[in-house]
């Protein structure tokens, strides 16, 4: 195991458990609001064992672990207080209130979670590369699935939810169960993308107007170039959430599948009840284990 301190940043550097054989594959996991890399992994690995009593590092050896600690940043919640956070929140109670202190936050940790995927690429297949966190770390690692450039070997995310949903809602219909397209509107000028063959692409596939409002955030280049480069859309996805969640009500893990799974992602969902904000011991992480090996062939 180790972790340091990045010279001149405020975060430390990834807690990392290398494999203990051959690596084959990567998980890039991200902490909630408030933790670190090294706390939370720590206990996930000493704490999350199947009901067969195996950890798993003893379950995947092959498996080299990576748990980055976020920034400290100021918190809109907790006034004249910094915490270490993916990006802003105004207020856990709604986490959509003010949704625009959330997106320098958004911008820069997306570009550390990519720098580190594309380091982990130069170790193995980007296919054997798995995303996912827990809480914070799951809405910020969702945000960093829909603006992936490839697919990925699988996503693993727990008591989390998907940053802008009210704003997805509306770009795929307000109940989320289909996508609405108007054929008949016009395009307004404001509107860079107003192409036929653009219109065409989305209304076949509704994940591209959610990844164009994503790149919108980051600054990127829209919808001509999501065409060109594919989506992340066939990367499996895990999602679970405990039903008592204090912390993060079950309605936002549920908003999340529902929208992923609107959108054409593969999501195996579960709710764990009497389980709090935290990963469901043994139960969640069996259904860990059999979510990595029947979808994401480890």
């Amino acid at each position: 195991m180790s972790s340091k301190t990045t010279p001149g940043t405020n975060h430390s550097a990834p807690f990392i458990v290398e494999p203990t054989s051959n690596h084959t594959h990567s998980f890039i996991l991200l902490h909630g609001l408030g933790s670190n890399g090294r706390k939370f992994g720590e206990e996930l690995l000493e704490t999350g064992v199947t009901s067969g009593g195996k950890k798993l590092t003893e379950i995947f050896p092959g498996a080299r672990f990576i748990f980055p600690t976020a920034k400290r940043r100021r918190s809109s919640m907790i006034i004249h207080t910094r915490l270490t956070q993916w990006f802003d929140i105004a207020s856990l109670d709604d986490l959509f209130f003010r949704p625009n202190t959330q997106t320098k936050g958004l911008v820069e940790s997306h570009g550390e979670i990519s720098h580190l995927i594309k380091d982990e690429c130069q170790r193995v297949p980007y296919q054997n590369i798995i995303l996912g966190g827990l809480g914070h770390g799951c809405a910020m690692a969702l945000f960093c699935l829909f603006t992936s450039w490839f697919p990925l070997g699988g996503f693993v995310g727990m008591s989390g939810w998907l940053p802008f949903q009210p704003d997805i809602d509306g770009l795929i219909g307000s109940e989320g169960d289909e996508f609405v397209f108007d054929s008949d509107a016009s395009p307004v000028d404001e509107d860079p993308f107003t192409s036929t063959e653009v219109y065409t692409q989305a209304e076949e596939n509704p994940i591209f107007p959610v990844i164009e409002f994503y790149d919108d955030i980051l600054d990127s280049s829209g919808i001509p170039d999501i065409i060109s480069r594919g989506t992340s859309l066939s990367t499996p996805v895990f999602l679970g959430h405990g039903a008592e969640d204090k912390r993060i009500k079950l309605s936002n893990g549920e908003a999340a599948q529902r929208i992923l799974k609107s959108v054409g992602f593969d999501v195996s969902w579960e709710v764990y009840q009497g389980q709090g904000h935290w990963y469901k011991i043994p139960d969640g992480i069996d259904d860990i284990v059999d979510f990595l090996r029947g979808k994401c062939g480890m």
